[in-house]
């Protein structure tokens, strides 16, 4: 009878010494990330988009240097939301990735009642590009130049208009942007996507608009637009003539768009650094810069720390001026 109870204490010992060393031993496994599960790129935009070129560009770099399969899921749909609640949601274990761009910040003020916070609720990796955005006219408004629009809204408020992707896109913001700091009126007009609202910029429905540089080039270099600014400091190679909005001299209008790749809260800080060694790796080869820059995109690679920091800045940046300019999600 002792003999059987001393056994039962010691399988009972033995049982709670091995469940200890398990919980010791998890971080360490957790931290290695799932390595045999496929890298799932999680890109809250449609197909053939900027942000889903950058997946599609990053993605084989990432199984060379990981030697994990991914792929590509694209969950489009209120405003990037849909697919950024479902990676804050996924195991924080390395496997899942988000591949997004600096609305994620915008929506934070544009939709109060989201559930999730970009901040705390997203781990960020890396950078991975800058784009520029292009403000251009249609060659039926007249306007020339960034003199003769400002020059125009100031003498005919509102009468001017411009078009948007929708509500709280960076085309959007970049204009409330130049509205507030040169102190002039123009009417917004909301599209659903950048198509249609192109559509009705060549044909002259719509007087100036927002558009990423690659979007705007065939039209510019074809005469059908005339490019007036550029979003950056400096200009832009592919377009070398068109001056920077800097030179308007009325504040901070620097409205390029970021793009970076971030993992679910909790994921672990050595699964985020071999992400972030590798996808530095994917961003400084040739191929990808040259994929990139066809977009007019610029491949960017930064610490998590700095990435993070932009998007704490942006973010405040972002809410300033949606609660200056009073503009709400439609």
């Amino acid at each position: 009878m002792k003999e059987s109870m001393t056994a039962a204490r010691l399988n009972s010992r033995r049982s709670i010494l091995l469940g200890s060393l398990g919980v010791m031993a998890a971080p360490f496994g957790w931290a290695q990330g799932a390595t045999d599960a496929p890298l799932r790129l999680i890109v809250p935009f449609t197909p053939g988009t900027g942000i889903d070129l950058i997946a599609r560009q990053v993605g084989p770099g990432l199984t060379a240097q990981l030697k994990r399969p991914y792929f590509v899921d694209n969950r489009p749909g209120a405003a990037g939301n849909i697919g950024t609640q479902e990676a804050v949601r996924a195991a924080p274990d390395g496997s899942t990735l988000l591949v997004s761009v600096n609305t994620l910040v915008m929506n934070s003020a544009l939709y109060p009642k989201l559930p999730f916070n970009p901040l705390t609720d997203l781990a960020p990796v890396t950078l991975t590009s800058w784009g520029q955005l292009i403000l251009v006219a249609s060659t039926q408004s007249g306007i020339g130049s960034l003199q003769v629009l400002l020059k125009t809204a100031k003498d005919k408020p509102g009468k001017l208009n411009y078009g948007s992707p929708g509500t709280g896109t960076p085309h959007h913001l970049a204009m409330e942007l130049l509205k507030n700091r040169a102190k002039v009126s123009l009417t917004h007009i909301s599209y659903r996507g950048t198509a249609p609202a192109l559509t009705d910029l060549l044909g002259g429905q719509i007087d100036v608009m927002f558009l990423p540089i690659h979007v705007a080039l065939q039209h510019v270099k074809a005469g059908k637009l005339k490019a007036l600014g550029i979003s950056s400091d400096k200009p832009n190679a592919l377009l070398p003539d068109v001056p920077s909005l800097q030179t308007l001299n009325v504040g901070n209008l620097n409205v390029d768009m970021w793009y970076g790749v971030l993992a679910p809260a909790g994921t672990p800080r050595p699964v985020v650094d071999r992400l972030n060694k590798a996808l530095g790796t994917v961003l400084a080869q040739a191929d990808v810069a040259k994929a990139f820059e066809a977009q007019g995109m610029t491949p960017a690679h930064s610490t998590p720390e700095e990435f993070g920091r932009l998007m704490a800045a942006d973010s405040k940046r972002w809410a300033d001026l949606i609660k200056a300019q009073g503009i709400t999600a439609e």
